[in-house]
């Protein structure tokens, strides 16, 4: 897990100035206002003639104070419900100003404010970033290849002003003004995209980079992002209006700074199958424990959460690892959770169907032994555990006042995999009622849920018709993401009842660089992967990202080319029944 910490010399210079020019004034008010002689317990009560003379305090103005408030600053800015007290106003004649920064009067700022706007597409669009001058080209209506494919761009009314003064202006058979959110559906529809408050994105849309930029990222820098806005509330020094201490607590209340708050803000990612074993310890072995990760470590320990789907326990009587081993009853050696601390993993799934392994092969029960070694290097479990409770039971996890919950089941056994009311195992699906009963209730308590399967497998890059009924119960009970932790080659992919629904993510750390399934046909898109980066903000979920890798060297994923990429995104686009864009 990434450190969070919110530093004030990380700052712009520029707000530095102006927050100790705020608090100087807030001091100095404070520091002007009535102050009452504490007596002490040992002093005489004071006679009623050596009472000091009252000071009146200061009476509210008889007029309220007068407030403007210009037609582009974005809804949810500023709460004018809490300000009673102001006079709403004419920019000419208004005390207090609030509008964008280059049109602010001279006086004081009391309050500076940043709206971050993302451009968002519809989720199987296959454009990752745009340049600046490709959308700039595209808002004043002049041909462009990069966004050939979008039939027009949906942007706040608020905003289309200042667009205009920026990039020039818009072609209005190009660019439509909206006053409320479009409805993703419609874009879908449409194939249109659309300029979005960061808060208000929605996982069915696509954040498009622009110019390698995107607001989604934990390294986000304002300074070099094209969709940042900024608002000042400024005192008009022309006014002759006063301001009282009260008054500047109330406006500092109803401001809202910016609408991406990294306090606010979780990064998830989420892999597939893992299983250190074969060919790909045998990698380890001889190119060091960390090898598999080295290529994507960036991807997997960037995040604020990393979770690890590990279907095979650790047993420190755990065989030299052979490439060409053949049987199916699998250990790791408890050296390879080196690998894990490496790519900073949080949260280890165990509803692998390989866990119990070494307690048929070798008659160990090694399920306690790996239990504690997660424990001891910090990550959660869950989806398994030391018994039937234990492992039925969700791993709760709290990152910046986000509440996310974790629960998973094995749905394909073996039977000896399972956990019982007394011995170690993964989490048995049954009848999946236990799971939705608590989904509910983890949902009713405030918790984003994560529910995860070990499902049935196969070389299908589709889901089957039981497979998508299960998935959606998981979805109707409230879980906002639903994984096939199972799969070997990465399914297509859903929206079900507002939640994202993958149904095979792939291999993660795996030795599979292709297979022949039963009908003899040689599958390559086993080396294909894909690392899901899930975006909560302010207690949702508010976007999903899809990283693609390709297998190398039988253990060692690597991102994608683009042109793999490309062919990549349009096979998954198509198992899950949507037209790439």
């Amino acid at each position: 897990m990434r450190s969070n910490s919110n530093n004030v010399s990380s700052l712009p210079s520029r707000y530095l100035l102006r927050i100790i020019a705020i608090v100087t004034l807030v001091i100095t008010l404070t520091a002007c206002a009535v102050q009452i002689p504490i007596q002490s317990q040992n002093d005489p009560a004071p006679s009623g003639e050596d009472l000091p003379a009252s000071t009146p305090t200061t009476d509210p103005p008889d007029e309220p104070v007068s407030f403007y408030v210009d037609g582009s600053v974005p809804l949810g800015m500023i709460n004018l419900d809490t300000l009673p007290d102001f006079m709403h106003s004419d920019a000419d004649e208004a005390f207090l100003w609030f509008g964008p920064e280059s049109q602010a009067p001279e006086g004081d700022i009391l309050a500076i404010a940043e709206w971050i706007y993302a451009l968002a597409a519809p989720f199987p669009t296959l454009i990752d970033d745009v340049g600046l001058s490709d959308l700039t080209a595209f808002w004043r209506g002049e041909a462009d290849a990069v966004l050939s494919s979008a039939t027009k761009l949906y942007v706040p009314k608020s905003l289309a002003g200042r667009l205009d003064s920026r990039w020039g202006d818009h072609d209005a058979s190009f660019v439509e003004t909206y006053e409320s959110i479009p409805d993703p559906d419609a874009l879908w529809d449409e194939n249109a995209w659309a300029i979005l408050p960061f808060d208000s994105l929605g996982v069915e849309l696509k954040v498009i980079s622009v110019d390698g930029v995107s607001p989604l990222s934990n390294d986000f820098d304002p300074e070099v992002y094209s969709l940042i806005f900024e608002y000042v509330l400024a005192m008009n020094e022309n006014s002759d209006n006063d301001i009282s201490e009260h008054d500047i607590l109330l406006l500092s209340e109803a401001v809202q700074n910016t609408n991406r708050d990294p306090d606010k803000l979780t990064t998830l990612v989420m892999t597939g199958v893992t299983a250190l074993v074969r060919a790909t310890a045998y990698k380890m072995e001889i190119n060091g424990v960390t090898y598999p990760g080295e290529e994507i470590i960036s991807w997997l320990s960037e995040a604020d959460l990393t979770h690890i789907s590990n279907e095979v326990s650790f047993y420190d009587g755990c065989p030299y690892p052979d490439p060409n081993y053949r049987s199916l009853f699998f250990c790791s050696n408890p050296d390879y959770i080196e690998l894990f601390d490496f790519v900073g993993a949080d949260i280890i799934e165990l509803t692998g169907n390989h866990n119990n392994d070494s307690l048929v092969k070798y008659g160990v029960d090694v399920v306690p032994f790996s239990l504690d070694l997660y424990e001891a290097y910090g990550m959660e479990y869950y989806g398994g555990g030391l018994n039937l409770e234990d492992a039925s039971s969700a791993a709760l996890v709290t990152h910046n006042d986000n509440k996310l919950a974790f629960i998973g089941c094995n749905y394909s056994g073996p039977d000896y995999a399972w956990a019982t009311e007394t011995g170690g195992g993964s989490a048995p699906c049954g009848d999946y009622q236990w799971m939705v009963d608590e989904i509910e209730r983890l949902t009713d308590e405030g918790y984003l849920v994560i529910a995860t399967f070990q499902y049935e497998e196969n070389y299908s890059n589709t889901a089957g018709e039981k497979q998508i009924k299960d998935f959606s119960l998981m979805a109707e009970a409230g879980a906002v993401i639903v994984n096939g932790s199972q799969a070997h080659r990465p399914k297509g992919m859903a929206f079900d009842q507002g939640a994202f629904v993958d149904y095979g993510l792939g291999n993660l750390f795996f030795d599979q660089m292709g297979i022949v399934d039963d009908y003899g046909n040689q599958i390559l898109q086993t080396r294909w992967e894909v690392i899901q980066r899930h975006t909560f903000y302010d207690g949702q979920l508010l976007s999903t990202e899809l990283l693609t890798a390709m297998l190398e060297d039988y253990a060692q994923p690597r991102p994608m080319t683009e042109k793999e990429r490309l062919v990549f995104l349009e096979e998954i686009f198509m198992a899950s029944g949507w037209a790439p864009r």
